[in-house]
């Protein structure tokens, strides 16, 4: 920043959320580029700059100041223990954008059933700080054991018991692990430094890239629906409609059309186009969308 010229710091995250990320941050209007194995990706907006940082360091980054603003799993921002203002839940149906528990999980033949069973006994986790303060609440002392990874390999020889994340269970599931208790579950979410927060200039950047981002995630499941319509049967296709309340209805040059478009969730669009088609809708055209900003 020697030029003197105002910026927001962003940390991105690096690793299984970076594709999305990049993904979400064009979807949101923003070119970022990554070059090489350059922790700096350039953006297409002077006035933020970009850094790479793995998740699980982030909230920490963030909490010093040294990033005005990241984006990291809740867990690894609890993890850390650092001071920082949420800005936004990221959550998207996209790979790596959807929420995950963090549970602990014994062998399916073991014996132990609850939390206090594992009194005294070794627990392999990644996320030692979660694990210790899950235990505390339950007032039950076992031996934590930091775990490098294949976490979920190592009951019963190599632990009693582990802490570790899931999306969907295959994995506990294909290494017949039980599940005890979830000990938390994390999607992804923005956060900010409190000064940046409090400076005006940077708070307004930041909730433009709020705005921005969340109409990115608004519009992820959803597409615009146009269609020609006759007024005589405008009344029964805007019954089918699954936000009938919404449509915006324009006049055609024809008198007797009019022009209808929606936006509806686009799981809906296989069942609703034959019904529309049918009500007399014609002229039908899918469109997909970028950005929903209410």
């Amino acid at each position: 920043m020697s030029d003197g010229k105002k910026r927001l710091r962003i940390g991105l995250p690096k690793g299984s959320l970076q594709e999305t990320t990049l993904s979400l941050f064009a979807k949101a209007g923003y070119n970022v580029r990554v070059s090489g194995r350059s922790y700096y990706p350039s953006i297409d907006d002077p006035e933020i700059e970009c850094i790479l940082i793995r998740p699980q360091e982030m909230a920490r980054y963030v909490g010093q100041g040294v990033l005005d603003c990241g984006i990291t799993g809740l867990d690894w921002a609890i993890e850390t223990g650092a001071d920082y203002v949420e800005l936004a839940d990221l959550r998207a149906p996209w790979p790596n954008y959807g929420p995950v528990r963090w549970v602990l999980a014994v062998k399916e033949d073991s014996p132990f059933r609850t939390p206090k069973d594992l009194a005294g006994k070794r627990i392999a986790t990644e996320v030692m700080g979660l694990t210790e303060r899950y235990f505390e609440r339950h007032g039950v002392t076992a031996v934590l054991e930091f775990s490098w990874g294949a976490t979920e390999v190592k009951p019963p020889v190599l632990a009693d018991a582990i802490v570790d994340v899931t999306e969907t269970g295959s994995s506990l599931r294909a290494n017949q692990l039980r599940v005890i208790d979830v000990l938390q579950e994390s999607t992804p979410r923005l956060i900010a430094h409190r000064a940046s927060v409090a400076d005006p200039w940077k708070r307004g950047k930041l909730e433009r890239l709020k705005m921005l981002l969340g109409g990115a995630i608004a519009a992820a499941t959803r597409v615009g629906l146009s269609m020609n319509v006759p007024k005589a049967k405008m009344q029964s296709v805007i019954a089918l409609l699954p936000d009938a309340g919404t449509p915006t209805i324009s006049p055609l040059a024809d008198p007797d059309w009019v022009d209808i478009m929606v936006v509806v969730q686009e799981s809906f669009v296989r069942d609703l186009l034959p019904r529309i088609h049918e009500a007399g809708a014609r002229g039908i055209i899918e469109m997909p969308l970028n950005k929903i900003i209410d």
